[in-house]
């Protein structure tokens, strides 16, 4: 009899809340992050966003910073969206300080905060977000180094290039990181061989990647393979063919399945990516601030992958990418 009387209390309950909902305002949600529009990746996050805003007939703004990266700037659109008054903030947490201060008053009043994408490198213990929805970088990044290693040769050295985009930035320097950890390992279990690796500044743009990338690959032809902590690699694959350097040669591995990535993959030039499934960072976040505005549901952390392709993945997945969907 009581777990009837539970049951029909929260058949009630339940009842209730979907009458509420139906009558309540429009929920208020504005996501703030480090990237430019121009910026391929976010507008993947942009879609799966705005689908889910949809879905719950939510008022929604995306806004992008004007340069790839501006911290300060990112920190400014959320001061001017939190200043409206909205019900949620997503955001990107790229510096471990620089936006404690202000998650921390929203939180204290009363918004619901999720980190996507980037998280702060102490998660929880380093920000007020309530949860992070996004990859986990330095594991992702170790993925990516063991699946190339398959391709390594199989005698002589092997010298190796690591792309950290955005120095000092959390998503940059842990991938970065996870893709050294590996090599270090490789190392131990491989003794008797030269291995060795270096770290670029590369950039977080296309044209700017190709230039300092091709000018090393110009000084250290010997050079097996490079990794990139975004997918700004496919200008370097661009660099390769047009310097007639046949796909492989130079072994290339990186982030995300933007169309560009994917173009290289088909062409044989990029043989490693990590996908994190941008789509599903838009949309989660959307859902989980719903059921917490709605039903006091709490936001929970969610690891949204680290998906190893290669070329062979390469044709189904580009119908995807260029919808927006991987």
């Amino acid at each position: 009899m009581r777990k009837l009387l539970n049951t029909v209390a929260l058949t009630a309950l339940l009842m209730a809340s979907s009458v509420s909902i139906g009558h309540a305002e429009k929920m208020d949600i504005v996501f703030t992050h480090h990237s430019s529009a121009s910026n391929t990746f976010w507008q993947a996050v942009k879609k799966g966003f705005e689908d889910a805003c949809d879905k719950i007939d939510a008022n929604c703004q995306m806004i992008f910073t004007q340069t790839e990266g501006d911290v300060q700037q990112q920190l400014a659109n959320m001061e001017a969206a939190l200043a409206r008054e909205p019900d949620a903030l997503f955001t990107s947490i790229v510096d471990d300080k620089a936006l404690d201060a202000v998650i921390s008053q929203a939180v204290d009043d009363g918004v619901i905060v999720i980190a996507v994408n980037v998280d702060d490198s102490e998660g929880a213990d380093g920000n007020a977000r309530a949860a992070f929805v996004g990859q986990g970088f330095r594991p992702a990044g170790y993925s990516l180094g063991k699946a190339m290693s398959a391709h390594f040769p199989k005698e002589g050295a092997i010298k190796v290039l690591v792309g950290i985009s955005a120095p000092g930035q959390n998503w940059s320097e842990a991938r970065g990181g996870g893709v050294m950890d590996f090599l270090e390992d490789y190392k131990k279990t491989n003794p008797d061989r030269d291995i060795s690796w270096k770290r670029i500044d590369s950039g977080t743009d296309l044209a700017i990647t190709s230039d300092r990338v091709g000018a090393y690959l110009n000084a250290n032809p010997d050079t097996t393979a490079y990794f990139d902590t975004g997918f700004w690699h496919a200008a370097v694959a661009r660099v390769l063919k047009d310097r007639g350097i046949a796909p492989g040669k130079v072994l290339l591995g990186g982030f995300d399945l933007v169309p560009e990535a994917v173009q290289q993959m088909q062409a044989g030039y990029i043989q490693v990516q990590v996908d994190q499934q941008p789509y599903m960072q838009g949309f989660i976040p959307v859902m989980q601030a719903y059921l917490a505005h709605k039903i006091g549901l709490a936001p929970a952390d969610v690891d949204t992958g680290q998906g190893i392709v290669t070329p062979a993945d390469a044709d189904a997945i580009m119908a995807l990418s260029v919808k927006g969907l991987r």
